[in-house]
């Protein structure tokens, strides 16, 4: 198992308050997934893809990334796990804009201390792979959106990390462009690299193999959700339906009144 996740709890101060973000999140990733985690703005997916790439600690619960417990992890531990373990892809690329992109892609082998020689050679060919063999020596100011997000996936991949985590990958892509990144993830997952993908769009949530859903702050499957929305939905419906109703009863009422007088 690489990500294990059980009673995930996490809570912010917000003055004298602790207001709850994340509510027992269970979740569970394979070598080999292709996840997607899907949710509304303010839904507490940021807050999840944090605590999963080791940027943020849950408040409670456990979660062990490829059999080791993060609790018990120092800052530099958790540091050197997110450098090796984890590729992360953003939705504005990260990218650096005083380096060509063949030096972004060699950033995490820099910091995982491989030498130069070899880590130019690895990032050669993970730039080949993305299909941008012929841009490596351009900046990010030269390239398009699309391109600038392949250099990211390059970047992310080329440590051979245990798992690739993608906040919204398309969500500064044209359609097009988006296309692409999605079909680049698909070849990568088939060739055994394990993604789980953070999401607001439903058209590019239904590109993995498997679809969760979080709601304020709570896990869910897409059957619990649409469940959830309908009978929300229904609610809405018939209270519309009883103001108008009131409505339409004070306006005969006020219009008797009229009549009368």
């Amino acid at each position: 198992m690489i990500l294990d996740l059980k009673g995930i709890y996490k809570n912010y101060q917000a003055g004298d308050m602790e207001v709850p973000v994340l509510k027992n999140i269970d979740l569970q990733v394979k070598e080999g997934d292709y996840l997607s985690i899907m949710g509304p703005s303010g839904s507490g997916k940021s807050t999840l893809m944090n605590i999963i790439g080791l940027l943020d600690k849950p408040t409670s619960g456990t979660y062990l990334f490829d059999g080791i417990n993060i609790a018990d992890q120092n800052d530099h531990s958790l540091s050197s796990i997110r450098n090796k373990g984890i590729g992360f892809v953003f939705q504005n690329f990260n990218l650096m804009p005083r380096e060509t992109a063949l030096a972004n892609v060699e950033l995490p082998l820099l910091y995982a201390g491989v030498k130069k020689r070899k880590r130019r050679e690895i990032a050669t060919a993970a730039l080949e792979k993305v299909g941008l063999a012929d841009r490596m020596k351009f900046y990010p100011t030269q390239l398009s959106g699309g391109q600038k997000q392949r250099v990211a996936i390059a970047r992310a991949i080329v440590n051979t990390p245990k798992i690739l985590l993608a906040d919204e990958p398309t969500g500064a892509l044209d359609s097009r462009s988006g296309d692409q990144v999605m079909e680049l993830f698909s070849t990568l997952n088939s060739e055994g690299v394990t993604i789980v993908m953070i999401t607001h769009e439903k058209s590019v949530a239904d590109c993995a193999d498997k679809i969760v859903v979080i709601y304020d702050g709570e896990l869910m499957s897409l059957g619990e959700y649409n469940e959830r929305g309908q009978a929300q939905r229904s609610r809405q419906a018939n209270t519309a339906s009883a103001k108008k109703l009131t409505l339409e009863k004070t306006e005969t009422q006020q219009q008797g009144g009229n009549d009368n007088g």
